[in-house]
């Protein structure tokens, strides 16, 4: 007689039998019954594909509806960040801010390709050490020391401009790509890239870089070469590396996926933890700051033989406890870029579904024959804003730039009974668009005026709250703003953990 234990055997044994004869039968397509990956019949490939990888250093965010904006009195009196349900796509997000360490290495592979010939590639991207001095403060071991020594090598990265930090997440984005074709054993290690041969995803999919081929993929399009480069399709790279939108960081600081119960957040957070108070409430850490922020005026860490934060300025970014999400920091230490532009007023213009302002649609530039142009002297494919022409016909936009959009543009403009745009010069358009905000004489907002959310070491306990932010010029930095990065997630927007 067959036992339990047996019965559950001989299952499992008839499931694997089953499983490997699926796997081994052929697809077909169900809409032209055509044989898939069949270069007998041409060849059209649909490559197996479960789920996108996580990228070194990211964590996934399960996204989900939240009532983005203020939790806190509205201290400051903008009223730029009324309170309004929107629903977020799921994506993933850096652990913690980008690191000194982090940032030094992007140097190095800067210095390293392209330092002999175009040496400003390298200097454009290092950070304003200058930002630390002070004209009454002694903060000059901070100039010196603060990015370079590995004392402070785990410390986030300040002193980088909003540009700068899109362009360390460009960087990012082709490393990474890069590292798994070399796993995957497409391409081999190339210590001596330099100038323009240098791997660029964007040149790779295009067919400008080649790289040290170790073993290509088989082609079944009969009437190919019989190797292929990798494709968008085949799932091998990731997508890129960018700054999260203001609406992606403030949804991830908050971390509510620990306070849902069903579909009911039973409590509504003010700080990225539970709680209205900045002490830890967990009876081991009982009184412990959650985060580093100053307490009040001249108090930065606390008193000696008991500090608080153990922060006089910035901590390593794997200090305090990590929010539900697993991200650390996500109120203190530094405050972090987005990508938004700023406008008082987005909240009530932007969409409710993955709301952000700042687009600027482009495509990449094509040469007389309608294919992609050479690359730039750097290695990079050249793109450009789209054009009036190529947007006739369109219901869902109109135009290339629309960072002003219901916000600053013309339809809006107290000129009304001015001329209309395409009767202006250029210079005239842009003397009315930073009359709309009176720019450098009532305000600082033109379309260069970048988000900044959360905290920083020299911050009070009203910004911890994810709901606050600021802006600030994207060509400027400070000792006090650093950033982290972020990736789309594609497909199903329920992940493997």
């Amino acid at each position: 007689m067959i036992n339990k234990k047996q019965k559950i055997t001989c299952f499992l044994s008839i499931l694997t039998i089953t499983l490997f004869f699926q796997s081994c039968k052929k697809d077909y397509s169900p809409t032209t019954g055509w044989e898939y990956n069949n270069p007998k019949n041409g060849g059209f490939e649909v490559v197996p594909y479960s789920e996108q990888e996580t990228g070194p250093g990211l964590v996934f965010i399960e996204g989900g509806t939240f009532v983005m904006g203020r939790t806190e009195q509205e201290i400051p009196y903008a009223w730029d960040n009324i309170p309004r349900r929107i629903t977020v796509s799921s994506f993933y997000m850096d652990q913690t801010e980008v690191r000194n360490l982090d940032y030094l290495e992007y140097l190095y592979w800067l210095h390293r390709v392209f330092g002999t010939d175009y040496p400003m590639v390298y200097k454009k991207a290092l950070p304003d050490t200058l930002v630390w001095r002070s004209p009454l403060a002694y903060n000059e071991p901070y100039v010196e020391y603060y990015l370079r020594h590995p004392a402070y090598r785990d410390y986030p990265v300040v002193g980088v401009n909003w540009k700068q930090a899109n362009d360390y997440c460009a960087w990012r984005t082709d490393r990474v790509n890069e590292y798994i074709l070399i796993r995957e054993g497409i391409l081999r290690v190339d210590p001596d890239q330099q100038n323009e041969n240098n791997f660029n995803t964007e040149a790779y999919l295009a067919g400008q870089y080649e790289g040290i081929v170790k073993n290509d993929l088989i082609d079944l399009n009969p009437n190919g070469s019989g190797t292929r480069k990798v494709r968008m399709e085949d799932g091998i790279l990731l997508p890129r590396y960018r700054l999260p939108t203001e609406a992606e960081w403030e949804f991830a600081a908050l971390g509510l996926i620990g306070n849902t119960l069903y579909e009911r957040v039973i409590e509504r957070r003010i700080y990225p933890w539970n709680g209205h108070i900045t002490r830890n409430d967990n009876y081991k850490y009982l009184g412990q700051f959650a985060a580093n922020f100053k307490r009040g005026r001249g108090d930065m860490m606390g008193v000696a033989g008991s500090l608080n934060d153990k922060g006089d300025i910035t901590t390593p970014v794997y200090s305090y406890w990590p929010n539900d999400y697993g991200l650390y920091n996500m109120a203190g230490n530094v405050s972090e870029w987005v990508l938004d532009v700023y406008r008082p007023l987005s909240p009530e213009d932007v969409s409710d579904f993955r709301p952000y302002r700042g687009n600027v649609f482009k495509t990449k530039v094509l040469d007389e024959e309608l294919a992609i142009a050479e690359k730039d002297s750097l290695g990079r494919i050249r793109w450009e804003e789209v054009s009036v022409k190529s947007t006739e016909g369109r219901r869902n936009y109109r135009k290339a730039n629309n960072i002003n959009y219901l916000d600053g543009d013309f339809t809006s403009s107290i000129y009304y009974n001015e001329k209309s745009e395409n009767e202006k010069d250029e210079e005239t358009i842009q003397t009315r668009k930073a009359l709309m905000y009176d720019y450098g004489v009532t305000s600082m907002i033109n379309d260069k005026a970048r988000i900044y959310k959360g905290a920083s070491w020299k911050d009070g306990a009203y910004w911890l709250s994810p709901g606050t932010k600021r802006f600030l010029d994207e060509d400027q930095a400070t000792e006090y703003i650093g950033f982290r990065c972020a990736m789309t997630r594609t497909g199903s927007p329920v992940g493997n953990y």
